[in-house]
């Protein structure tokens, strides 16, 4: 473990000790508790560790722990499998995963991409590159085929493209830019030696000051399926459900946007049927989440 590495870590435990009440873990508050969260005593008693190992993590200036003591610190402060996944990243531990990201849509998900024609659908993979998509989600989305394959991805875009924000709902915009990265975060845990994951979270930390803000605070709770409200330039506000299926043997994840029937989302839904790409007059420029 390098220096940033082990600084990282120990903000990262710091901050998720924070998160854990006594009651969480069945310890009573007791009197003149003065910081939120565990003390970092009831970690380390917690995780069967000495006071001083864990002390020595959190200040950065521990020698690297082991599988088996990660594990149990995972425990003790009750990290999802997506916070253990990262925590184990940046002890240099591999993660029980595959070791890059396919791009590779399997047949059958390209085949219900097909049934889907009355819905924009997608299939994005876990660091949100759009591998697949149907006619319907071209026509909510523009012209994809006519975006480089390095600039198809949705965090992409969200966070540099100027007027993609102006498409979503301001009420959504914070929380959708919260859970991207999250999502990326992840991601970089699970597949920590994917050169396209290296090189996605390289560009952002340059180009975004609010992605580097975001990405700073190590925010791993992720919501798949929500509601947007998305802006099309030719048949105005849509309101959607957005539900997201996974495909786990790829880690991919195909996006579905619908609307019910009757409602005059789903009329709109219709006739951006008819529209196609046709109101795209710069490819790619408005591609959104």
């Amino acid at each position: 473990m390098d220096q940033a590495s082990r600084d990282e870590m120990a903000a990262f435990l710091r901050g998720r000790r924070a998160r854990v009440q006594p009651a969480d873990v069945g310890l009573p508050a007791g009197p003149r508790r003065r910081t939120p969260g565990l003390r970092r005593q009831e970690v380390a008693q917690l995780a069967g560790m000495s006071v001083d190992y864990y002390v020595r993590l959190e200040q950065g200036r521990g020698p690297r722990p082991s599988g088996q003591i990660l594990g149990a610190i995972s425990r003790a402060l009750r990290l999802s499998d997506a916070e253990r996944a990262y925590l184990h990243h940046l002890s240099g531990e591999q993660p029980p995963t595959a070791s890059v990201l396919s791009s590779d849509v399997s047949p059958g998900v390209l085949h219900l991409l097909d049934r889907f024609d009355d819905a924009p659908a997608l299939v994005c993979d876990a660091k949100y590159d759009i591998l697949a998509w149907n006619p319907m989600g071209a026509a909510l989305l523009g012209d994809l085929s006519a975006v480089p394959p390095a600039e198809r991805n949705v965090i992409w875009r969200f966070f540099t493209r100027a007027g993609t924000r102006e498409r979503h709902d301001p009420a959504s915009v914070e929380r959708f830019a919260r859970e991207s990265v999250a999502d990326l975060l992840a991601a970089a845990a699970r597949y920590p030696r994917d050169p396209g994951i290296r090189d996605l979270v390289g560009r952002l930390l340059g180009a975004s000051e609010e992605f580097r803000r975001l990405w700073a605070e190590r925010e791993l709770q992720v919501r798949r399926s929500t509601h947007k409200r998305i802006r099309h330039p030719e048949v105005g506000w849509l309101d959607l459900d957005c539900d997201a299926l996974h495909d786990p043997e790829r880690d991919h994840w195909i996006i579905l946007y619908t609307a019910a029937p009757g409602t005059p989302t789903h009329r709109a839904l219709q006739l951006l049927k008819v529209l196609g790409t046709q109101w795209s007059t710069a490819p790619g420029s408005t591609a959104t989440s």
